[in-house]
């Protein structure tokens, strides 16, 4: 709002086997789990230098487990827990998205990130190149397959009969999991263990777990294997499918860091430890895990990142705005979350209403007799943003820069960032430049000797509002855009 509106985790008993490197057929054409890649090693940057830069990186994957976007807002199991870890360590959280796990595994070694938050399986082979963290979780892995399409008409012995239920049955059979995960290994052990061959045919590295479920409930192909509370989540929603047999036993899934950073995995561990004993540790596991229709809601959703490319349903209507008003389309659609999370209907309790929360005049000024109406509201909120375009261009002459005193002033008013920038003069600052220089100046407006300032002229301001509403659009649009164009995403606050 302009004015002064604020703003992705017994059965029967497993033959117990040598660990070793079975000899396990592949699927023509598909490139084996067990090739090499030569790697450096990992770079020196452990937990001093981190504080010292003041952010910790992490290496995350868009999935239930590790990280998503719904209805514009960023969640996730293991982002809400890096979330804490960061604040915990007193620095501001940063993303890297990638879908692969050898592609996050090489950009931690490489220094592109401190930790990767990927929903990771410990195993020997991972731990020769990361060190795991102590356990997140435990899970094990279970066999995804499919019910008899009459099921519903079946009784629960003659489904039974019908589902594989035996490992030695999986002999000559396909299954489809995800290239370089822990599944491809557990399968090639299986094989070892069971005396046969499981023909492993192993998706690229960017298929996500929930999309091989989901073709395993359509019939596309015929197993999967995922790990246990993933399975269960989604097999709530496709009814039809059965996940009663167990791969594996019970598997530990933590974070991993680069083997020379021991500050950071003993500052991971004690922060475990410690969270472990707290309520919001088990809450943050229950809300992903446990809420299943709250969770189904969000993974299934045209609006999440997990299986659609919206961000709310007025989309069309935000690309079109951005178009005419020269923005990228996620930077506007982040104000409109940040004024009304895609509520049309929303309102606040100075008059300010609709999408992007203009106030009466505003919204008469510039065309929206309706502003709860979506088309109207959002036409009549880009009106006003060309208009503070046209304001701000002749003082601020770079583009970039302009974008933030735009939002500034879409939040707390143009008068305010006007005076913001008369005490930049006042005091040697730049006053075409936001961060540190005129943001530094809205702070100050709170200040007795700042607002009472003879250069001053709109008086008192809550500064704090303005300069967080500038940091979070910015940060939650580059998480929009990364998610979807796969870019680094800039430092949360």
């Amino acid at each position: 709002m302009h004015g002064t509106l604020n703003l992705k985790f017994t059965g029967m008993i497993l033959c117990l086997g040598l660990i070793l490197t079975a000899c396990v057929k592949s699927q023509p054409g598909e490139e084996s789990s067990t090739t090499e890649v030569p790697e450096l090693p990992p770079v020196e940057f452990d937990l001093d230098k981190i504080q010292e830069r003041g952010s910790l990186i992490a290496i995350v994957d868009n999935s239930t487990t590790s990280y998503f976007i719904y209805k514009g807002q960023p969640m996730g199991y293991e982002y809400e827990l890096l979330r804490l870890f960061a604040a915990d360590l007193g620095v501001k959280l940063e993303l890297v998205i990638t879908t692969e796990i050898d592609d996050a595994m090489s950009k931690l070694n490489s220094g592109e990130g401190d930790i990767v938050a990927f929903n990771l399986t410990v195993t020997k082979k991972r731990a020769e190149r990361i060190a795991f963290t102590d356990h997140l979780t435990l899970s094990r892995q279970v066999l995804v397959q499919k019910k008899p399409d009459n099921w519903r008409k079946m009784k629960l012995h003659e489904i039974e009969k019908k589902m594989t239920r035996d490992q030695v049955d999986l002999i000559g059979q396909e299954i489809h999991v995800r290239k370089s995960s822990s599944f491809v290994s557990r399968l090639q052990n299986l094989s070892e263990e069971i005396g046969g061959d499981v023909i492993i045919v192993e998706e690229p590295g960017n298929v996500e777990v929930e999309h091989l479920i989901h073709r395993v409930a359509e019939g596309e192909i015929k197993y999967t294997v995922a790990d246990e509370k993933v399975a269960k989540l989604n097999a709530t929603y496709h009814k039809n499918l059965d996940i009663e047999t167990p791969i594996s036993f019970s598997q530990r899934i933590a974070w991993g860091v680069r083997l020379s950073s021991g500050q950071l995995l003993e500052a991971s561990n004690l922060w475990l430890s410690r969270m472990k004993k707290e309520v919001p540790f088990y809450t943050i596991y229950d809300r992903y895990f446990k809420s299943s229709k709250a969770s189904l809601r969000r993974v299934h959703s045209d609006y999440s990142t997990l299986v659609g490319h919206q961000l709310s349903p007025y989309d069309s209507l935000i690309k079109d705005g951005a178009m005419e008003l020269g923005w990228d389309w996620e930077l506007l659609a982040s104000l409109i979350f940040q004024e009304s999370k895609f509520d049309p209907k929303a309102d606040s309790w100075v008059g300010a209403s609709g999408l992007m929360q203009l106030m009466p005049a505003t919204a008469k000024q510039f065309g929206a007799t309706d502003p709860t109406d979506p088309q109207q509201g959002i036409s009549a909120g880009v009106k006003y943003l060309i208009w503070l375009e046209e304001f701000w261009q002749p003082k601020v002459p770079d583009e970039e820069e302009r974008i933030k005193f735009i939002l500034g002033s879409y939040n707390v008013g143009q008068g305010h960032v006007l005076d913001a920038r008369k005490l930049c003069a006042k005091y040697g600052k730049d006053s075409t430049i936001w961060d540190d220089h005129v943001a530094f100046y809205l702070l100050k407006k709170s200040e007795p000797e700042f607002y009472n300032d003879p250069v001053v002229s709109a008086g008192y301001c809550r500064g704090r509002e303005p300069v967080h509403y500038v940091k979070e659009i910015i940060y939650r649009s580059a998480q929009y855009k990364q998610i979807m164009l796969n870019k680094p995403v800039l430092s949360e606050l």
